[in-house]
């Protein structure tokens, strides 16, 4: 059975596979939309990290967002022809840095039983980690599509590790294999 620790660094893994894919766009390329209603690969950057922020915070530790403005903006409820404008890349990275810091502190905590019911919330903090994990390849794909079939860019090769696989043309955590 994964390890909470072992996950971090899937999560770590899923994260920077998500930079390969847009970290060498320019800064109009994250931001352009397909159609009014398509996402920009920066929407997609800061609904991962909201995700995940919003499912740790509710799920293991209430602590208010890192960016409460962006709250609303990144909320997948939000039709994609009302997202508005994006923040700045500069904004979406730090954001995401936030998040990813947060998460590691959290799930650390939990790793290291330095937590009430530690038990209890290391089986929390497992499924967790895979729902965050398999999320942002959810978006990695979608972000791929934007790069290679909307901007021309090649996309990088998948991850290199036997814990990813592809179901149906996306990158998954295989966490039953």
């Amino acid at each position: 059975m994964h390890e909470v620790t072992g996950l971090l660094r899937e999560y770590d893994r899923a994260r920077a596979y998500t930079d390969l894919l847009w970290k060498d766009l320019s800064a109009d390329e994250v931001t352009w939309r397909p159609n009014e209603n398509s996402s920009a690969i920066g929407w997609h950057l800061g609904h991962q990290a909201h995700v995940a922020h919003f499912m740790v915070r509710n799920l293991t530790a209430a602590e208010p967002s890192p960016d409460p403005e962006l709250d609303g903006l990144m909320d997948s409820a939000q039709p994609e022809q009302f997202r508005g404008a994006l923040p700045t890349v500069e904004r979406l990275t730090a954001f995401r840095k936030t998040v990813a810091a947060r998460v590691h502190a959290r799930l650390g905590a939990i790793a290291g039983g330095q937590v009430g019911a530690p038990d209890q919330l290391t089986v929390v903090g497992r499924h967790l980690l895979i729902a965050l994990i398999n999320h942002e390849y959810q978006h990695d794909q979608w972000i791929g599509e934007v790069r290679s079939e909307n901007l021309g860019h090649a996309l990088p090769p998948d991850p290199d590790t036997d814990q990813v696989k592809r179901l149906d043309g996306y990158l998954v955590l295989d966490a039953l294999g």
